[in-house]
């Protein structure tokens, strides 16, 4: 890598110095010299004028004080003070050295990597921002962002040792590679950092085939797979080039293509949502989240058995935020535990009061994919029930399958706990995901969910007649119970009755509403629906059965 950009040579932080000296320290000890000659020029000055000599002879005569004595004692402390003067100036010399080997000691500890020798993210910085004022053309730079993918597992499976000798590895095929005026650096873990100012394009490549040939490791031959981003120009400024390479690695990442180059459709990244996240830390800490209620209704008497709980962030200056402005946000910022915990014990607080009130009902809180991978959760929830004093049966914990699917077997342990504490398990927005029906039979659930996307086709769509037909009867077939949300006319729910689902909710029936009014609004739901009166000919012509296979052994699994 090219020192010059790296260490830089006016703006080291330094002091200058001379024969080991610093200048700061010359200058004081000259400074002093020039004011000790201009009080001997003043007191030989004023000897001169004022008859100083004759008088302290004189004085010296008429008192009988041995004159010489004390001149030759004057003499001799001053030699003294010289000596010792001159031992003190190469002390102070010695240490002003030592000071500077221990502060360009320091400087190289934070400008390299120790593992590896290539700069740290604070020199690769500095080095971009030098670049940056350098006045050169900001098209003509790039940064590469790379990491080594399941590196985790190398370790994991050879050893940390094996894991350290790969990245040393990993370094020197880079040096190898890199053009003079490029500068590498590891920023941390197993990523990796390149400046690329010149032809970044030819440079990008060039590292990227040297990385794909086998690493030799003691006596392995590693071969690695890398995630890189790559992204173009300075006119936006350093941190924000590294940014979109940051983007740009995470997209090779997630699609696992190798190699992505930053591009503004990939990048979700608003100026608003850091604002926004403090708002919504602060909401979370002090409870200012508020949850509301959508009813259920059993399709075959109209009788409201539950609901789910939705949750609302009523902003001071935003208004009435929905899930979908929020949710993510505390996905990808660690605050979808806690806030999932405070929605938990708010609904189950609500169904307590329900409860209280003669109206027993089941409450549904949807789970993040992240908690279903969290081992803690389930402890939560039994703390949560207990505290609240709410039977766990009356606790439904909603479930994407596409979050089952991610790691299905910690999912699993998750899901298994959950279910042994007495809390019914619901897969949410089943059809959208990717789960077999193999896994499907082995997850411990009671619920399937027919998306809202199928149920709204229903009056116009064949295939989503068939679908959510078959998902009744794939439901029915594993033991489970079938909800349909997104109900929004009454032919929708005069034919999901006729095909035999279970329940339906949707804002035909009710929008969400208050834990306060949740009693009134299902008691005139069932008012309503009582009244209905159900059509001679479905007004909707059913979808030809689909014969759905029994996988064996689904009941065991359900348990």
């Amino acid at each position: 890598m090219a020192r010059s950009w790296l260490t830089g040579t006016a703006d080291d932080g330094l002091p200058p110095t001379r024969d080991g000296v610093p200048d700061e320290l010359r200058r004081e000890v000259l400074r002093d010299a020039g004011v000790v000659v201009g009080l001997t020029v003043l007191v030989t000055a004023a000897g001169v004028a004022w008859e100083l000599p004759r008088r302290i002879v004189t004085w010296s005569a008429g008192t009988g004080a041995p004159l010489d004595h004390l001149v030759f004692l004057l003499a001799a402390s001053h030699l003294l003070m010289m000596v010792f003067g001159a031992r003190r100036g190469r002390q102070l010399k010695a240490e002003a050295a030592a000071h500077r080997r221990l502060e360009e000691q320091l400087r190289e500890q934070a400008d390299h990597d120790p593992l590896t020798g290539l700069a740290t993210l604070t020199a690769f910085l500095a080095a971009l921002q030098r670049l940056e004022r350098s006045g050169g053309d900001p098209d003509d730079v790039a940064v590469l962002l790379l990491d080594i993918d399941r590196f985790t597992a190398v370790n994991d499976t050879l050893g940390h040792d094996v894991g350290s000798d790969l990245l040393v590895a990993v370094a020197d095929r880079v040096r190898e590679v890199l053009p003079p005026d490029a500068v590498a650096a590891r920023t941390g873990g197993d990523v990796f950092a390149l400046l690329l100012p010149g032809a970044p394009a030819d440079a990008a490549t060039q590292v990227l085939a040297a990385l794909r040939r086998p690493f030799p490791v003691g006596d392995l031959a590693l071969e690695v797979d890398l995630s890189a981003g790559l992204a173009h120009g300075l006119r936006l400024g350093s941190a924000e080039l590294v940014r979109r390479a940051d983007v740009a690695r995470s997209t090779a990442k997630r699609q696992a293509t190798g190699v992505a180059v930053y591009s503004p459709e990939v990048d979700t990244f608003d100026p608003g949502q850091l604002a926004l996240h403090g708002d919504l830390r602060r909401a979370v800490r002090e409870g200012d989240l508020e949850v509301h209620h959508q009813p259920k209704v059993r399709l075959a008497d109209g009788r409201v058995t539950g609901v789910e709980a939705l949750v609302r962030w009523p902003h001071p200056h935003l208004g009435l935020l929905m899930p979908d402005r929020f949710i993510v946000l505390a996905e990808q910022t660690g605050l979808i535990a806690p806030l999932t915990d405070l929605v938990l014990r708010r609904a189950l607080a609500d169904a307590r009061g329900w409860r209280e009130q003669g109206r027993r009902l089941t409450v549904a809180v949807n789970v993040s994919a992240r908690l279903l991978h969290d081992l803690d959760l389930p402890d939560r929830v039994a703390a949560a029930l207990h505290e609240e004093r709410v039977a766990p049966d009356d606790l439904e914990l909603e479930v994407t399958e596409t979050a089952a699917m991610d790691d299905p077997e910690r999912a699993m342990t998750v899901l298994g706990r959950l279910r042994l504490l007495g809390v019914r398990l619901s897969v949410d927005d089943f059809g959208t995901g990717h789960a077999s029906l193999a896994h499907l039979s082995r997850l411990p659930v009671d619920t399937l969910k027919v998306d809202r996307s199928f149920v709204a086709g229903l009056e116009t769509e064949p295939a989503a007649r068939a679908i959510v037909r078959s998902t009744v009867d794939l439901g029915h077939a594993l033991g489970l119970s079938v909800v349909a949300e997104g109900v929004e006319t009454a032919e929708q729910w005069h034919q999901l009755a006729a095909w035999g689902c279970d329940l339906a909710q949707g804002w035909w029936l009710a929008r969400p509403v208050p834990a306060a009014v949740v009693p009134a609004v299902a008691a005139e739901i069932e008012r309503r629906v009582a009244g209905l009166q159900r059509p001679a000919v479905t007004a909707i012509v059913p979808a030809p059965r689909v014969p759905v296979p029994r996988v064996p052994g689904a009941q065991r699994s359900l348990g």
